[in-house]
């Protein structure tokens, strides 16, 4: 994809705006969507601070759907929606004041005159309300879903690249990346899956730019959310299920559940771009509960992983600092893709598109070609070299798997330079708790040196946080103070690496990766790993003139030396 900046050609958000419609609709047929979704649907109806009929509202006519008051024009459908921290039915009358045509609430509104939709659930409502507003752009296109605990942005990227390989014009959806017909941007939030609004407009926006398909990264939020009620998609594809999350699904088995329920939707009736297809990674403990659930949904069902029994799967792994070369076998070729990617667990994230080529039936040369051409993920194992005598290695893992993965990769590189590993990493606030012990100890087991630091503490107490990690890096043998450090400040806790590291040590800066910013307790605030890296570097003395990825390898990056803060 083309810089929108410097091609001249238009942003994401102005290709969004133009798809929006501008008509005002009738919200009848709403209401016959909302009637049809049984107990989380339509319970009845007000107008004037009194029951009525819900179909004394079918002649009202919307100019939008909306979640957030603040973004109300007039004649606007708000749609109150209780969340963690707020309650969006505090605010139908702002809503009511900024010229909403009607509300869809889950608790009736007695004192508001504004006309009002009783729903079961008001985040699903949400959803198809968008849906409808945007006409089922999800019925227009391709949709790929990717989901799991890690692996599901790289396996996007490589996806994306693949289908746009051979020859299907492909947007993307995804935690670091947002791609409309010829435009992409960095996602500007932490959430990998936006709302079912913003979600509706960016495919209306997809198909509306000449998009034939589309690749979301579909989060286990998104789907307990309801953000993704309403998308038809065509594929679905496993990376692999760990422990995360379990501060909103309370268990790893509702956390799965989740995941799975993005599988069973492979049955839905909506029209269909593609033939349904399931890809699940073979490898995974909970594979078999994913393919029994693809063989009910009635989905062509496509296995992969190391294990020669799954329909792709690879026979040989060559690998350097840089780039991997993956022997596969799949139904119908064999042969050998060479990757820009570093880390064998990239290696599923190729397989994984390799099956979803297998059961779209796409060309095989094309596909590996894609997968060969894509270059990298910023945030994810990127390295810093600024002429520093140890390795600076940038990667988003935030998870315990991801972690360890991460370190164990990058132990026997730091080993044949004669050196240890360092680790800079956080966790984040008002999120799963139980990880944070878990990260401590796989750091511990791993690390020379372990210094612990904020990720996004959000408003819970970011020292209470540390020693959540720390307990896991001291049962590990680590010793505060000694050779585990607590600082929150991630600026200060960097320079106090950087400082302490030896030649031949890689340190690694994990849980951040593309991010731009910390959220606090008064909310975000702008930062830059990679800017901030190398300004701790050139504090040091040293020259901070290669983002540590060859130009050849990363031309995207080549001309973006950022050092400002």
């Amino acid at each position: 994809m083309s810089d929108p900046t410097a091609t001249g050609t238009k942003t994401v958000a102005e290709l969004v705006r133009e798809a929006e419609p501008t008509e005002a609709r009738p919200i009848g047929p709403l209401i016959d969507r909302l009637t049809g979704l049984g107990e989380v649907g339509l319970h009845g109806a007000r107008a004037d601070g009194r029951a009525i009929g819900p179909v004394g509202l079918a002649g009202i006519a919307a100019r939008g759907v909306t979640y957030d008051s603040r973004r109300v024009r007039p004649g606007m459908l708000f749609v109150a929606v209780a969340g963690q921290h707020v309650d969006g039915h505090d605010y139908v009358g702002a809503a009511a004041a900024a010229g909403a045509a009607a509300a869809i609430v889950e608790r009736p509104m007695p004192g508001e005159a504004l006309p009002q939709l009783v729903v079961g659930r008001s985040a699903r409502a949400l959803a198809t309300a968008a849906a409808w507003w945007y006409r089922d752009p999800s019925h227009e296109l391709a949709i790929v879903g990717i989901t799991g605990t890690d692996g599901k942005t790289t396996t996007s990227f490589l996806a994306a690249a693949g289908l746009e390989a051979a020859g299907i014009a492909t947007g993307l959806v995804g935690t670091v990346d947002v791609r409309v017909g010829p435009a992409h941007e960095p996602n500007p939030a932490h959430v990998t899956t936006p709302e079912a609004p913003e979600l509706q407009g960016l495919l209306r926006a997809m198909v509306s730019a000449g998009d034939a398909a589309a690749v979301v990264e579909t989060t286990s939020h998104g789907l307990a959310l309801d953000r993704v009620a309403e998308v038809a998609y065509d594929a679905a594809i496993l990376t692999n299920l760990t422990h995360e999350h379990l501060e909103l699904h309370g268990s790893f088995e509702a956390y799965r559940a989740a995941k799975l329920s993005l599988f069973e939707r492979l049955a839905s009736h909506a029209p269909a771009a593609r033939p349904r297809a399931g890809i699940v990674n073979r490898d995974d403990p909970s594979s078999g509960l994913f393919e029994a659930v693809v063989r009910e949904a009635g989905a062509r069902l496509v296995t992969y992983g190391s294990d020669p029994a799954a329909d792709v799967h690879a026979t040989h792994v060559a690998e350097d600092a840089r780039r991997l070369r993956v022997s596969l076998v799949a139904p119908r070729w064999s042969g050998d893709v060479e990757l820009r990617l570093a880390g064998r667990f990239n290696v599923h994230n190729a397989l994984a598109v390799v099956a979803l080529a297998e059961a779209w039936e796409l060309d095989p040369n094309a596909v590996r070609a894609g997968l060969e051409s894509m270059p990298g993920v910023p945030g994810r194992m990127e390295r810093l070299d600024a002429g520093q005598p140890f390795g600076v290695v940038i990667d988003y893992a935030h998870s315990p798997a991801s972690l360890e993965k991460v370190l164990d990769l990058l132990a026997p590189i730091a080993a044949a330079r004669g050196g240890g590993l360092i680790a800079v990493f956080g966790s984040a606030g008002e999120r799963d708790t139980d990880k944070r012990p878990m990260m401590g100890r796989i750091a511990g087991d791993r690390c020379r040196l372990v210094v612990v630091t904020d990720e996004d503490p959000r408003g819970e107490d970011r020292e209470a946080i540390l020693d959540d990690i720390a307990r896991g890096a001291e049962a590990a043998g680590r010793r505060r103070d000694h050779d585990l450090l607590l600082i929150a400040d991630r600026a200060t806790a960097i320079r106090a690496a950087f400082e302490r590291a030896r030649p031949g040590d890689v340190v690694l800066l994990a849980g951040k990766g593309h991010e731009h910013s910390i959220i606090g307790p008064d909310g975000p605030l702008p930062w830059d790993e990679r800017a901030e890296a190398l300004e701790a570097l050139a504090d040091l003395g040293y020259a901070a003139s290669d983002l540590g990825y060859a130009a050849s390898d990363r031309p995207d990056l080549a001309d973006r030396r950022r050092t400002e803060r």
